[in-house]
């Protein structure tokens, strides 16, 4: 990827679940159009979209013209980073058993650590 910017490292942060599908689908989009091209990529779940990370559920999100949620949860679990947010893992009754293999659970700590390194962009959703 040809770039004309500093940035080495995407993060993003998916704020939306099943209450604002499009939302939820553009920061997926986005991500996999990252990783595809070879940007490191780290997808933060919060609120309801931590249900993503839980086995089968993201086969329940559906949007018309959009690549499954599935298959984008897949793609960044396996080529990039996906993180659920602790407090919104616990608020939803969940524990790191629920999730999918490769989910880290961390907080807003983690999160403000990972998008101040040089050459970061945030964007969240």
């Amino acid at each position: 990827m040809t770039s004309s910017n500093s940035y080495s490292h995407l993060v993003i942060k998916s704020t939306t679940g099943f209450n604002r599908l499009e939302t939820t689908n553009q920061a997926l989009t986005v991500a996999t159009a990252a990783l595809t091209a070879e940007v490191p990529t780290s997808v933060w779940l919060t609120g309801d979209s931590v249900f993503l990370a839980v086995p089968g559920r993201a086969n329940e999100f559906e949007l018309a013209h959009g690549m499954g949620f599935a298959d984008m949860i897949e793609m960044i679990r396996t080529h990039g980073t996906l993180t659920a947010c602790v407090q919104c893992v616990a608020r939803r009754g969940l524990t790191a058993a629920d999730l999918l293999d490769g989910v880290r659970i961390a907080g807003a700590a983690s999160f403000v650590d990972e998008i101040m390194r040089a050459g970061t962009q945030a964007l969240v959703y």
